[in-house]
């Protein structure tokens, strides 16, 4: 009798015949694994849940009273059983039956078998096929570890990052509150270029301290399921104002921003603050990743019973393989160096959340050196108020 380690892998073998089972055994043995043997449907459900073995070997028909099914069809229950248990759902099974019509066969992958061998069946090919399917399942396994790890990883490095975030808003609070005082000249009077050097160090610490907003409202709403504040809302009225409190950025930078309203756009349920931050985020990236003196230009029509919303710009535009890319978290594209490094990319995140929770989409068209157009739709009303936002940034 060949000898097999303890560690080997260890295959159920299921047949209502004693002289089958003893058969498959030894040919498993002999080709290195260990075997448990069932002789009904019942018992064989039983080890292959109570041991979790590598591997299950099937005859179809067996006694199946155990399981409450006809012995002509027990081994497709047991298999079918394993697939419903989470401890047990990919473990291989082979059907290894003297039955050979295609209906066989059939039911036996409905029944979420992996391979069918008929009776007589050669030993090498019986061993092929198990060790085929061993490697599969470990290959499967390691994959799903991986994937475990990296999920693992992933979750460390956003905990991180919001102690982060939250530990930066303390001095940069106290940052900005110096800077105010600077400016309105508590602290002593200022020269025109030092107040220009408070202005602009008060611009960029506005813009940190958004976007810190930006990472924590995210991360936020990534867990949690956000009720929507629904009121009427005209989505020019909200780019008017986006564009007046705009002001200072866009003649500190030069840039210039136009509106299109057509008048018939009409009015949308929707949740005013969040579609108000959609639209300053959209012109905020504008601004950012277009360099100085951009032009910005707002278009909004009406489409069916909803809203178009068009934020498009003149700046160096962005490479095709990179229009989804930059909805996800951190992803960015298409911009100048010195326009990355300012933009830790959460905005667009931010926009298409908030979107798609409307029940609308966003995307982007464009190509490089042509500008870039941000286009959203909106409907009329969300389909519910309360939505779940998973993780798909």
């Amino acid at each position: 009798m060949v000898s097999t380690a303890v560690d080997a892998p260890v295959i159920l073998v299921a047949d209502d015949s004693p002289d089958n089972c003893e058969l498959l055994s030894e040919q498993l043995r002999s080709l290195g694994y260990r075997a448990i043997v069932a002789h009904d449907a019942g018992s064989a459900l039983q080890s292959a849940l109570e041991q979790q073995p590598d591997l299950a070997i099937l005859d179809v028909q067996m006694p199946g009273a155990a399981l409450g099914v006809e012995d002509r069809i027990a081994g497709y229950e047991v298999c079918r059983r394993i697939r419903r248990n989470p401890e047990t759902a990919r473990m291989p099974v082979v059907f290894v039956t003297a039955l050979a019509d295609v209906g066989d066969r059939l039911q036996a992958i409905e029944a979420g078998g992996d391979d069918w061998l008929t009776k007589p069946h050669n030993r090498l090919l019986l061993g092929a096929r198990v060790h085929a399917l061993l490697r599969l399942r470990a290959a499967t396994e390691a994959l799903e570890n991986s994937y475990r790890r990296l999920r693992d990883v992933e979750r460390a490095r956003d905990e991180l990052m919001q102690m982060i975030v939250h530990d930066l808003k303390t001095p940069l609070s106290g940052i900005l509150a110096t800077l105010e005082l600077l400016g309105d000249g508590d602290l002593g009077p200022l020269e025109p270029q030092q107040r220009t050097a408070v202005q602009d160090a008060m611009h960029k610490s506005d813009e940190l301290l958004d976007l810190i907003d930006d990472l924590l409202e995210v991360r936020r709403m990534e867990e949690a399921t956000i009720t929507l504040a629904l009121l009427p809302v005209r989505l020019g009225e909200l780019v008017n104002e986006v564009i007046a409190e705009a002001a200072g950025r866009r003649d500190h930078t030069g840039a210039t921003i136009h509106a299109e309203l057509s008048d018939d756009v009409p009015e949308i349920r929707g949740d005013r603050a969040l579609l108000k931050r959609v639209i300053s985020n959209l012109l905020q990236n504008a601004l950012i990743h277009s360099g100085e003196h951009v032009k910005v230009r707002f278009r909004v029509r009406r489409a069916g019973t909803g809203v178009h919303l068009v934020v498009a710009d003149d700046g160096p535009g962005i490479p095709a393989e990179l229009h989804e890319l930059i909805f996800r978290k951190f992803g960015q594209g298409g911009a100048p160096r010195v326009a990355r490094l300012r933009s830790s990319g959460l905005g667009l995140t931010f926009c298409r959340l908030i979107v798609e929770a409307h029940g609308g989409r966003i995307w982007v068209e464009s190509a490089p050196g042509a500008g870039a157009e941000f286009k959203v739709d909106l409907p009329s009303a969300p389909p519910t108020t309360r939505v779940q936002l998973g993780t798909t940034v």
